[in-house]
C-alpha cells in the first residue's frame, strides 16, 4: 500500500448462534454448532467474498462462528470451549494489527441458554469486548426470534434482525449487518459521530405461529421497519418477536432503531412500539389449529391432496428435541391406516440410530421390527415399535446422517440416527417418496416453510406436546417479567413504550437511559 493509500477498516467475525428450549431435556454441545474458522468463515459468506461490494472495502478477518440446531440448552462446558476459542482468536487477530480492530461482526441468532448463564449473547461479547476494547465498533445480526436484553443493547454499538417469517432474509440481514457496519466506521473515520439507540421492550411474548410476517397482524407491522428505516437521520430498524420457548427474564419483544438523529430515531422506535402493542389482541396462529386426532380427522375428511399437519410441540427449528414420539403413536392408533391399501401417509421424522443400524443392516425391501424414540424427550410418550419393510435408505445428511424409510400399513415413517428437521420436497424425493403423491404429510415443524407451504393443497397445526409446546401457558413459565401478554391479559395500566435512549460505545461505561 502507497502511503498516500487509505487503510482498509480491518473487521472480525465471531459468534454462536443456537435457539434453545428450556422446555427440552436434551442438551447442545459443542459439535452441534460445527464452528468454522478463518478463511472458512469468509468463504462461507458469499457477499464478502474479494470481488464482492462488501468484501474490498474491508480486511475481514475470520475469528470463529457457529451455527447450531436449534434444541435444548447448551451445556456449560461447550460454551466454555467455543468462547475461549472464539477470544483466542481474536487476540491472535488483535495482536497481528499495527492499529487497534476497527470493528466485529457479531453473527448470532439471540436465544441461547448455556447452563448457569443467562442472556449470555450479552455475555459472549463482554467477553469479546474484553478483547478487542470498547472503540471497536460492534454489528450484531439477529433472528427476530431472538432476544434484546438492556444489557445488549448497551454492548452493541449496531444491531438488526430478519424481516421475515418464516426467514428468506437470512442472507440479506447478515450482508446489512456489515453494510451499517463499514457505513459508521466511515462517518466515524471522517470525524462524525457513531449512531445513537433507541430501545424499548414490550411486554408480549409470542409463538412464532401467531406472528408470521405472511399474515397480518405482522405483515403490516414489519412492512413498517423499512419505511421508518427510509427517515432522515436513521440507519437501521428492527423489530423482535422474541423466543417464546425459553423461560428467561430477558424474553419479550423488543424494537431497537438506530441512527443520528435523536428525535428521529426516538420517534421511529416509538411509532412501531406502539404499532405491535396496539395490535396485540390480533395476533391468531397461522393456520386452523387442533388437537393431532382432530388435525387427522380432518385431512382423512378432505378432498385436499397433499394435506399437511405440522406436528408442532416437537418441532426441532425451534428447539424441540425431535424424539418426541407423541405424533406417530396417534397415527398407528388409527385402524383405517393398517392396511396397505389405506391413505398414504409420510411422518417426518423420528430419531432412532439402533433402528437405523438395523434397518442397514437388512437392506432395502426387508421387514424388520424396530423401536425408536423418546430416548431423550419420553415425557409425553415412550419408545414406539414398529414391524414395516424398508423402504428405502440414504446416507450423508448433514443432520440425520443416515436415514430410513420404513412404510408400515400405508404409513411411511421416515427413522433417522440423529434428529433432522424436513423442509424442502428434496428432503423427500432423496428418500424416494413423494409428497405430492401422499394424502397425508406429517411435519415436526411450526409454520410450513416456504416448499412446503407451495406443496401443501391445505394444512393443519396440530397443538402436540413437547419442548416447543404451541401452547405457550400450559408449559410454566414462572422467570418472565410479568405482566407479559398473553399470560397476562389485563394491565391496570399501559405499559411504558417511551424509547431509552443507548449514546454510542465510547460513552458505554457512564451511559444512563434517557427517557
Amino acid at each position: 500500500m502507497s502511503s498516500g493509500a487509505q487503510r482498509l477498516p480491518v473487521v472480525a467475525i465471531a459468534g454462536l448462534s443456537c435457539e434453545n428450549s428450556t422446555f427440552t431435556p436434551s442438551r447442545t454441545r459443542a459439535a452441534a454448532f460445527h464452528p468454522k474458522r478463518g478463511q472458512e468463515i469468509i468463504e462461507h459468506y458469499q457477499f464478502l467474498h474479494p470481488e464482492t461490494r462488501l468484501g474490498n472495502k474491508a480486511d475481514w478477518k475470520g475469528a470463529l462462528i457457529g451455527h447450531a440446531l436449534p434444541g435444548g440448552i447448551v451445556e456449560r462446558a461447550s460454551f466454555e470451549e467455543l468462547a475461549a476459542e472464539i477470544t483466542q482468536r481474536l487476540s491472535e487477530i488483535c495482536q497481528s494489527l499495527q492499529n487497534p480492530l476497527d470493528g466485529l461482526w457479531f453473527d448470532i441468532h439471540g436465544a441461547m441458554y448455556v447452563e448457569g448463564l443467562e442472556d449470555v449473547e450479552s455475555e459472549l461479547l463482554r467477553r469479546i469486548r474484553a478483547v478487542i476494547g470498547p472503540t471497536a465498533v460492534v454489528s450484531a445480526s439477529m433472528d427476530l426470534h431472538g432476544n434484546v436484553s438492556h444489557e445488549l443493547a448497551h454492548q452493541v454499538d449496531l444491531i438488526t434482525c430478519y424481516r421475515t417469517a418464516p426467514h428468506v432474509d437470512v442472507w440479506e440481514t447478515k450482508e446489512r449487518a456489515c453494510r451499517n457496519l463499514l457505513r459508521a466506521l466511515e462517518i466515524r473515520n471522517a470525524g462524525g459521530s457513531l449512531p445513537l439507540k433507541a430501545w424499548i421492550p414490550i411486554p408480549i411474548l409470542l409463538p412464532g405461529e401467531q406472528t408470521s410476517t405472511r399474515d397480518e397482524p405482522a405483515r403490516r407491522i414489519y412492512a413498517a421497519v423499512p419505511e421508518v428505516e427510509k427517515r432522515d437521520g436513521i440507519l437501521d430498524a428492527a423489530i423482535w418477536v422474541g423466543y417464546a420457548w425459553a423461560d428467561e427474564p430477558r424474553n419479550r419483544a423488543v424494537v431497537v432503531v438506530t441512527g443520528w438523529d435523536k428525535n428521529a430515531v426516538a420517534d421511529g422506535a416509538q411509532e412501531l412500539a406502539t404499532t405491535f402493542w396496539d395490535a396485540r389482541g390480533e395476533f391468531k396462529f397461522v393456520a386452523p389449529t387442533g388437537s393431532f386426532a382432530e388435525c387427522l380427522d380432518t385431512a382423512l375428511a378432505a378432498k385436499a391432496r397433499p394435506y399437511f399437519i405440522s406436528d408442532s410441540g416437537d418441532n426441532p427449528t425451534a428447539g424441540g428435541s425431535g424424539d418426541v414420539t407423541w405424533g406417530v403413536t396417534q397415527l398407528f392408533a388409527r385402524p383405517e391406516l393398517s392396511g396397505a391399501t389405506g391413505p398414504i401417509v409420510i411422518y417426518a421424522s423420528v430419531p432412532g440410530p439402533e433402528a437405523v443400524a438395523i434397518a442397514e443392516k437388512a437392506g432395502v425391501g426387508a421387514t424388520i421390527t424396530v423401536t425408536a424414540g423418546a430416548q431423550i424427550d419420553d415425557l409425553h410418550a415412550g419408545p414406539i415399535t414398529m414391524t414395516g419393510q424398508v423402504h428405502s435408505i440414504k446416507h450423508g445428511d448433514p443432520h440425520a446422517q443416515i436415514e430410513v424409510v420404513l412404510k408400515t400399513g400405508s404409513v411411511y415413517v421416515i427413522l433417522t440416527k440423529l434428529r433432522k428437521p424436513y423442509h424442502k420436497e428434496r428432503d423427500f424425493t432423496e428418500l424416494d417418496l413423494c409428497p405430492r403423491a401422499a394424502d397425508i404429510v406429517v411435519v415436526k415443524i411450526g409454520y410450513l416453510e416456504p416448499e412446503l407451504y407451495d406443496m401443501a393443497a391445505d394444512w393443519m397445526l396440530a397443538l402436540t406436546p413437547g419442548g416447543v409446546d404451541q401452547d405457550i401457558l400450559r408449559l410454566g413459565h414462572h422467570r418472565i417479567q410479568r405482566h407479559m401478554w398473553p399470560f397476562d391479559t389485563h394491565f391496570e395500566a399501559l405499559p411504558n413504550l417511551k424509547a431509552r435512549l443507548i449514546p454510542f460505545s465510547s460513552e458505554r461505561l457512564d451511559a444512563e437511559d434517557v427517557a
